[in-house]
């Protein structure tokens, strides 16, 4: 046990570097990118990325949840897990030109997409490339450090030269092209690592394993794609009956949140493996009190100082959204247990299915009140920032309830890690 906790520390410290970075080199770029940018030019780059994520949701197909686990349960088995990495890499090339053919679609009915094509589908190659990144591999393995190290490098690489080569509106380009390459940097060090642990990637029955692999994940899948709901759907939204003012002041506000809630993510990422082998709950008992304090602590000092924090973040002039982000603050407070309640909870226990009603729920709920902010002449941006406050409320609640419901199947490991 006192190794497993070494590993469980091990993992979420790299993991908490990863997103230290994520959020460090945001923090670089968005400053400069709204100095140099006009708002409208920004907003159009928001927009886009804001679109991509839906790309990716359907590259990825749930495989960083579903993957994760196969390799977790073959780890003893090096050909079993090069036969799973070939399976998932035959699928997600699929998903990849099916993604490209979602996007050129809905290019041709969103104007902002349309009238900036080349840049929408320069955007979309690094989607198509994190295929050959195997991350659902090294957090199936805990190689943790694997995926630091190689995020730090890309984004060391594109950050960068974004600082050297994007001088104004005219140098947007240079914004996906540097992603491209990062990406491919990212690939041969993937490739190395690879084959450094003597994993040999296979391809038999690729076609027949690889829709095998699609219908394992599909239940992954439909909670990823609720979850992004929460996110994309807004700005898409806001970017069709708004202006494009208005995209970028959501585009800044949700990028601080999301910067905010990737502190989240390395603990659930990094305890994810070990509740799949103990549903020792807790260990969840124990991340809770650690860290809820802290996470109101952090929702206080937004609450109070938004002004400032925007004005730093963004220039002087994207202020003017702190309404936004206040209205945004409760997303900060209930993403963590709704998060942590989710897959590294329920879903060590197997609930992959009550874990998908619950953000299926959810995400049903924020499309109600968006529809209804529509129809009744209110969409709004602060509106449309306290409807997705409330969704990540209902988030958090359907998945405690189903917590409780399955409480007498954790187990109580009665060691340091549950006192």
């Amino acid at each position: 046990m006192k190794k497993q906790r070494k590993g469980i520390a091990f993992n979420v410290s790299m993991l908490y570097i990863m997103n230290i970075a994520k959020l460090i080199f945001p923090l670089i770029t968005l400053p400069y990118l709204t100095r140099v940018l006009s708002v409208d030019c920004y907003g159009v780059v928001s927009y886009v990325k804001a679109t991509m994520v839906y790309a990716q949701l359907i590259v990825d197909f749930g495989f960083m949840l579903s993957g994760v686990k196969a390799i977790t349960e073959a780890r003893e088995s090096l050909t079993k897990i090069g036969q799973i990495t070939g399976n998932i890499i035959a699928a997600k090339g699929t998903l990849s030109l099916a993604a490209f053919a979602v996007i050129i679609t809905a290019a041709f009915f969103i104007e902002i997409l349309r009238e900036n094509m080349l840049y929408t589908i320069l955007a979309f190659i690094p989607i198509a490339l994190s295929t050959f990144l195997l991350e659902f591999l090294f957090r199936g393995m805990e190689l943790m450090h694997i995926i630091t190290i190689r995020y730090v490098i890309m984004k060391t690489i594109s950050v960068g030269l974004t600082l050297v080569l994007v001088r104004g509106n005219e140098d947007i380009l240079w914004i996906p092209i540097l992603d491209i390459l990062s990406s491919l940097v990212a690939i041969i060090l993937t490739l190395i690592e690879v084959k450094r642990l003597g994993i040999k990637i296979s391809f038999v029955n690729s076609v027949k394993s690889g829709w095998q692999s699609l219908k394992i994940s599909s239940v992954y899948f439909v909670s990823e794609a609720a979850t992004t709901v929460f996110g994309a759907l807004n700005t898409i939204l806001v970017g069709i009956f708004m202006d494009r003012v208005d995209v970028a002041y959501w585009a800044v506000c949700l990028q601080l949140v999301s910067a905010v809630r990737a502190m989240y993510t390395p603990i659930n990422n990094g305890i994810y493996p070990q509740m799949i082998k103990t549903k020792d709950i807790n260990v969840i008992k124990k991340v809770i009190k650690i860290f809820l304090p802290i996470v109101i602590g952090g929702c206080i000092i937004v609450m109070v100082f938004a002004e400032p924090i925007l004005s730093i973040a963004g220039g002087v002039k994207y202020a003017a959204a702190a309404p936004v982000m206040r209205c945004l603050v409760p997303v900060l407070l209930f993403s963590f247990p709704a998060m942590l309640f989710g897959w590294p909870t329920l879903g060590a226990l197997g609930k992959a299915k009550e874990t998908t009603k619950t953000t299926l729920g959810a995400a049903i709920v924020q499309i109600t009140g968006l529809v209804i902010l529509g129809l009744t002449d209110n969409f709004t941006i602060l509106l449309v920032a306290l409807m997705k406050s409330f969704t990540e409320v209902c988030l958090m609640s359907f998945r405690l309830g189903y917590c409780w419901k399955f409480k007498d199947e954790f187990n109580h490991i009665d060691n340091e890690e549950g006192k």
